[in-house]
């Protein structure tokens, strides 16, 4: 599995990665501890990740189409050059538009960067290897997300936004000239017509795919929004708004518990990825739904913590625990998805394919951040119902699962047999 070129896309994307999560912790905690917003935070928050879903079906298609590698390198110098024009601004701009069109920017590069990385694992790895493929990235998120905030978070409190900026800009420079050197396998498909033509096309073709060749990766992908719209961003908004404004801690004190706050939940993460890798031919298909139906529960302990009269430091370590066993169970979940969705697709169809399933998985979180947003401004300190209703609606919709992981299940062992028979 480790050969050169794979070994050198886990490289950029340790790189790039961390530089990314250091911007996207920093510039929306800058724009909370500025403002004193939550409504105003989950609205901008929201709106972010509007081109981020328009972007993320473009970047399919161009995975399919162009090199992946150039994609990569593309995005990492656009990204340098946003981080530039942000250190140009700062001071000189009203911070609310300047951080807003800032994430707009950056979320939108990054929907058009992660189909590229998604559709060169199958490239680069034979199917037996995938599934540990996509743990090794998703590690690499990971740990890119542990060391991101708790380095952002310290160096925030200690140093301001500058600093932070300066270091991510490092980092996307690094990444990109790195990537330069990398080769993945790639034909180039012939033209015909305009790209917006194309374009219009491929999505066609995509759709029909997901939606009358296999509907169980439509159901999937409506499963996924519905994951996005009710718990993740409630975790997105609820946690920085907890841990800075609703526990009693001081202002820098604060910042910095939520850095470490991100890096709980990026270790959790860091040991499902682990999980993944090690025990990707132990986990079933057809019981996957048992780990977003036990994802619920770890909402529980975050209600309670907000209810009982307890000091605020075992109130966050509560949440803290909560965090950690969420994202442990989330990214075996998504790991284990995105990597039979990869086995199941066509190869001249996997760019398109999975960027429009993750597309409609993340199509209704904008609308939910921005309602979660302004319920967090009203309720203060009445939140906790939220996590009590939000588990048993997860509860339900893990439930509901149950029969399209089985589905799941029997398209990977036929698609396995495939394999075997084209070997024999």
């Amino acid at each position: 599995m480790f050969q050169r070129n794979f070994v050198m896309v886990v490289i950029g994307q340790i790189i790039s990665l961390f530089g990314n999560a250091v911007l996207r912790f920093a510039l929306p905690l800058f724009l909370l501890s500025e403002t004193g917003s939550a409504a105003l935070f989950g609205i901008v928050s929201a709106c972010a990740f509007i081109p981020m879903i328009v972007l993320e079906p473009v970047g399919g298609i161009f995975a399919d189409r162009v090199d992946k590698r150039n994609i990569m390198v593309v995005l990492d110098f656009s990204t340098a050059i946003l981080v530039v024009l942000i250190l140009f601004l700062l001071g000189k701009m009203d911070v609310v538009a300047l951080i807003f069109m800032a994430l707009f920017i950056l979320y939108g590069i990054q929907g058009a960067y992660q189909p590229a990385v998604q559709a060169s694992i199958p490239a680069l790895l034979s199917n037996e290897h995938i599934m540990q493929g996509n743990a090794v990235i998703n590690l690499v998120s990971s740990f890119s997300g542990l060391i991101g905030p708790v380095i952002g978070g310290t160096l925030f409190s200690f140093f301001g936004i500058a600093t932070i900026l300066y270091i991510s800009l490092v980092c996307f420079l690094l990444s990109a000239v790195m990537e330069m050197f990398i080769q993945i396998p790639f034909e180039k498909k012939e033209r015909q017509g305009n790209f917006f033509a194309i374009g219009l096309a491929d999505l066609r073709e995509s759709f029909i795919y997901m939606k009358h060749e296999q509907p169980v990766i439509m159901q999937f992908s409506l499963a996924v929004a519905a994951i996005n719209m009710i718990l993740s961003a409630l975790m997105i908004i609820g946690l920085p708004v907890i841990v800075t404004q609703l526990l009693a801690f001081d202002s820098e004190t604060a910042n910095r518990l939520y850095g470490y706050a991100e890096g709980v939940m990026a270790v959790g993460s860091l040991c499902g990825g682990m999980g993944a890798g090690m025990f990707a031919g132990r986990m079933k298909p057809e019981k996957g739904y048992l780990l977003l139906f036990y994802d619920a529960f770890t909402l529980i302990p975050i209600g309670c913590a907000r209810i009982l009269p307890v000091p605020a430091t075992v109130s966050y370590v509560v949440i803290m625990i909560s965090c950690f066993f969420m994202m442990f169970l989330a990214t075996l979940f998504s790991i284990q998805i995105m990597s039979y969705l990869q086995m199941i697709v066509p190869e001249h169809l996997i760019g398109k394919v999975i960027s429009c399933a993750m597309c409609i998985g993340m199509c209704a979180t904008p609308i939910r951040q921005a309602i979660y947003g302004v319920l967090f401004e009203v309720l203060k300190e009445k939140v906790s119902g939220l996590f009590f209703i939000v588990t048993v609606i997860v509860v339900l919709l893990a439930l509901a699962m149950k029969k399209p992981f089985v589905r799941l299940a029997e398209l990977f062992a036929e698609r396995k047999n495939v394999i075997t028979e084209k070997m024999c």
